[in-house]
Formats: C-alpha cells, structure tokens, sequence
C-alpha cells in the first residue's frame, strides 16, 4: 500500500488560481509524482492556469465548458489522444450567481437555480462518463468539492447548499454505478477557504473567522491538508474508500454549537 502516485496520470478541473482550492490539490498530486492535465474554460482562465500547468511540468490545457456537450466531448477526445488512460479526475467546478449568494434563500431565482445545479452537480455525472473509458482498464478515482452547507444551514450559501447536496447525493450513485469497474468516487469537504469562489458568498470572512475560532483544531483547513486528503483518496490507500465525504476542515463539522467561550 502505497501513497505516492508516481506513475499516475490525472485531469485537475477548476483552477482559477494559485490559491484555489483545485490547485492545491494539484500541487500535492504532482509532488506525490502523477501527471497532470488541466482544463480550463475561455481564454481569460486559461492565461491564469498556463504558468501554474507549467510550473508542475504540465503543457496538457484543455478548453471545456461543462455545460456545453461539444466542449466536453472535445477536451476528453484531446485528453484521450494525448493519454489513452487515466487514474484520477478532480472535478472542482461550482458556480452560482453571486448576487444570489447573500439574504434570502427564498429569493433564489429559477434561472439561477436550474444553471448552478448544472455547472455545480450535474456536470459531474457529464465529467464521469467521459472519464469512464479512460479508467475502464485498471479502475481509477473521481473527486469532487463539496462544503457543509450541502446539510447545515449556511447564512447566505442559499441556493449553493441545495447544489451541493445534489452532488453528494451524485458521488454516492455514481460510487454505486462505477464501483464494480474498480472506480472509487469520494467527496472532499473543506471548511471556509479564502478562494475566489469563496469570497463570492456573503459575509465570507466573518464564516471564515467564526470556523477558526470554534472548530475543534482552532484552524480553518489549508491547502495542503486537502490536497494530501486528495492524494490519499487517488493511491493505492485509499482502494477501498468510495461514496464518501471526507470532512477536512478542523473538526468544525462534529459541531452542535459554537465554543463556550464564543457563545
């Protein structure tokens, strides 16, 4: 049993930049020894993740559009020409509107719903199928980003939290579906994290504050802690770990109220 992943071949999806949560994943993958393929969506992204491919030996970038079947279908074709197989996908793609993502929850739109459930969950199952083929051979593992608010309420994730329960409850059937192929899929859940898609939500800093100062380890996650929960989930140790959500957030998770000294 093993936790390096030389050898090992992966597609890393969601870099926006060097402090996304995505990328610290990847960066983690690349020092354990896999290689690496990025995607990335238009040009503007792709001028941001170029120097970051390139700095972990990667010029494998691949414009996709989760929610464009064309995009898709083009990247893995240019994926699967370039690298016949893979061992791991991390999907890391989330999007809402940010004007919804503060007050009511009753004020979600339709149109905004329907679109942040599509790029948030349904792109996953879009991204396993294409991933499937490449996998078949020897097996292979398909991660996801998930966050609490999927179960607990969240001031101001709103429509993000139903989003995110989606995808949880997709890792589990596709767990089920690709599990006999010797496919694993598991969900990381990080705490707060200053991203760029984090300081979309409402009131993020003071999130982010409050789970530092109560969760268990007195810290909110770092980079590094998700990218090894990710390298574990992708080796050999983690072989017989799938349909689950892995928590990676100081223990903020177990909790039913705020410390005693915050209360």
């Amino acid at each position: 049993m093993s936790i390096s992943l030389q050898g090992r071949r992966g597609l890393i999806m969601g870099v926006a930049n060097d402090r996304s949560i995505a990328w610290g994943i990847a960066r983690a993958m690349r020092e354990a020894g896999a290689d690496l393929a990025f995607t990335y969506q238009g040009e503007a992204f792709g001028k941001r993740v170029a120097p970051l491919a390139e700095s972990v030996g990667s010029d494998l970038l691949l414009d996709a559009d989760v929610t464009d079947d064309a995009s898709l279908e083009a990247a893995f074709a240019a994926l699967a020409a370039r690298w016949p197989t893979i061992d791991f996908v991390v999907h890391a793609i989330a999007y809402s509107d940010k004007s919804e993502l503060t007050g009511r929850f009753l004020n979600t739109s339709r149109a905004n719903f329907k679109h942040s459930l599509e790029i948030s969950a349904y792109s996953f199952i879009e991204v396993a199928r294409r991933a499937y083929p490449l996998m078949r051979a020897g097996g292979g593992s398909l991660i996801t980003l998930t966050y609490q608010g999927s179960n607990k309420v969240v001031p101001n994730y709103n429509v993000m939290g139903v989003a995110k329960a989606a995808l949880e409850s997709v890792t589990r059937y596709l767990a089920n579906d690709l599990g006999p192929d010797g496919i694993r899929v598991n969900a990381i859940s990080p705490g707060p994290m200053k991203t760029l898609a984090g300081a979309a939500i409402g009131g993020a800093r003071k999130t982010f504050r409050h789970t530092e100062l109560n969760a268990p380890l007195r810290a909110n996650a770092t980079l590094e802690a998700i990218g090894g929960t990710a390298v574990w989930l992708a080796s050999d140790a983690g072989a017989c770990t799938s349909g689950e959500v892995i928590h990676v957030d100081g223990g903020y998770h177990v909790l039913g109220m705020p410390q005693a000294e915050n209360l």
